[in-house]
């Protein structure tokens, strides 16, 4: 089996959270524990602007100062009435850079008796490529990640973080240029133009966080009509992100105030936001834009887990975090993979998928047996879960879909957007051969070991002992007919010579 899903990734006792301050946003993150796929119980943010009006006075705003006491207090007191075992505060760009950064970090020290750890821009941008790292381990390119008061950017390949930068051009920093194309665009090159290694990016991908470049990924969203608004993941290629981010970085107050998917708080800064990230494209030239949920904060908490525990695969991990948190039975979605191998062979393309469905193949177990379908297609479609893309979202999505028996039909309009018709039908065997393997073993999957089933000249052959609990099931033979039409293979049930 692919490596991460056996051990369901590090458990640690004792919930931990983060406190992200930055130039914009204030926010909140409580964990289930320190893995390697964290679970978010309680994400909570408020935009106080602490860098706001920093590049002309060299100061945090007042009304960001009085604004952030105010919800880091309340912050700290839910970590606490929440029993957290290790929660860190983490400041950026505006507390790093103010001339009274150091002296706000002492008070709120002093206030909530919470020790603020103020990032240098090397720091920061390590970690949130980290972060990108740890949701996306095959990433290869440069990471952005947006702040309200600087841009940091790093180059990223084979699971590490090579060199970076810290630009000062945030969207607080440049507001004064609004209006005035010629100056914004190049204030934006000119810091752009420190890093030539950005040049050296072309072809490969950027990749992209911050809440105000997540907020140009929801626009773009709603206006494609695409099918799912999961941001993590989302991708543009080139040519298209360098349209659509040149039209919003044109688009008035009153136009923008017409989006509904976007806070009226966090409206103000996104024109800015799309021309910077459109000059940062312009100069790398990257095959492709993939947004990231995963940044600072996630990049934190993998930069404390020990190198075994990194290494593990996101998505299988995040499975069986999922799957160990509603145990019905004994269900094993290793054991049921492993049984189920024979039937797609060692050079299955989709291995790590279909042992993705194998953790989760349990998880609407617990719902009405009328919509366990219905609600096991939409957690996987629309899980926090890392390590996958959008098409490989999807797959999960109909292969457990098809697991409790759910109609082609009923998903098809938003499967045939994700994924052509070769991987949804690869989903839809799949899940029939979860739903075999459930129906046969009854959700304990060590009594699969009792029996075997294989493909022959021709015949879908599943080979059972003559007693027990596996068998004289009629529910049995039903799905074994309707995975081996799946499979263009005809079914065949044969007893064990010697167990009668």
């Amino acid at each position: 089996m692919p490596k991460g899903g056996a051990s369901g990734g590090a458990r640690r006792n004792g919930r931990v959270a983060v406190i992200d301050i930055g130039s914009n946003s204030i926010r909140l993150v409580v964990y289930e524990r320190l893995s390697r796929a964290p679970i978010p119980l309680l994400n909570e943010k408020v935009l106080c602007g602490l860098g706001r009006g920093l590049e002309e006075t060299g100061r945090l705003s007042p009304e960001g100062v009085q604004s952030a006491f105010v919800h880091l207090d309340r912050f700290v007191a839910l970590t606490r009435a929440i029993g957290v075992s290790r929660l860190d505060a983490l400041a950026t760009a505006a507390v790093r850079d103010a001339e009274d950064g150091a002296a706000f970090a002492r008070e709120v020290q002093r206030r909530v008796r919470t020790r603020v750890r103020i990032l240098s821009g090397e720091e920061e941008g390590r970690l949130s490529a980290l972060g990108v790292i740890s949701a996306i381990p095959w990433a290869r390119g440069v990471m952005g990640d947006l702040g309200g008061g600087s841009v940091e950017l790093v180059s990223v390949g084979s699971g590490r973080s090579g060199r970076g930068g810290t630009l000062p051009i945030g969207p607080f920093r440049l507001q004064g240029l609004q209006g005035d194309e010629r100056r914004l665009s190049e204030a934006i090159d000119r810091a752009v133009a420190t890093l030539p290694w950005l040049e050296k990016g072309r072809d490969q991908t950027f990749y992209a966080v911050g809440g105000a470049w997540r907020a140009l990924a929801r626009i773009h969203m709603e206006q494609a009509h695409y099918p799912i608004h999961v941001i993590h993941g989302y991708t543009l290629n080139w040519r298209d992100a360098d349209d659509f981010l040149g039209l919003v970085a044109r688009l008035s107050r009153r136009s923008l105030e017409q989006i509904g998917t976007v806070s009226r708080k966090r409206l103000e800064v996104v024109p800015i936001s799309a021309e910077i990230l459109r000059r940062v494209l312009a100069v790398m030239r990257p095959k492709r834009l993939v947004f990231s949920a995963w940044g600072l904060r996630e990049g934190h908490l993998f930069d404390l887990l020990p190198v075994r525990l990194r290494a593990e695969d996101p998505l299988l991990a995040g499975c069986a975090e999922h799957a160990g948190a509603l145990p019905r039975f004994q269900a094993d979605g290793t054991r049921v993979a492993q049984w189920l191998s024979p039937i797609f062979g060692r050079d299955d393309p989709f291995r790590r998928l279909r042992y993705a469905a194998a953790l989760l193949g349990d998880i609407a177990s617990r719902e009405h047996p009328d919509y366990r379908a219905e609600q096991a297609f939409r957690a996987a479609l629309y899980s926090p879960m890392t390590g996958l893309d959008h098409r490989e979202r999807a797959f999960l999505a109909a292969a457990l879909h098809a697991r409790y028996g759910g109609p082609e039909a009923a998903i098809r309009d938003t499967v045939s957007r994700l994924i052509d018709t070769e991987t949804a039908a690869a989903a839809r065997v799949t899940g029939l051969a979860l739903r075999l393997a459930f129906t046969l073993s009854g959700g304990v999957a060590k009594l699969l070991a009792a029996g075997a089933i294989v493909t022959a000249n021709g015949e879908l052959v599943l080979r059972l002992p003559a007693r027990g609990p596996m068998q004289g099931a009629e529910a049995v033979e039903r799905r074994l007919s309707s995975l081996a039409r799946a499979l263009d293979l005809k079914p065949r049930i044969r007893l064990l010579p010697g167990r009668r």
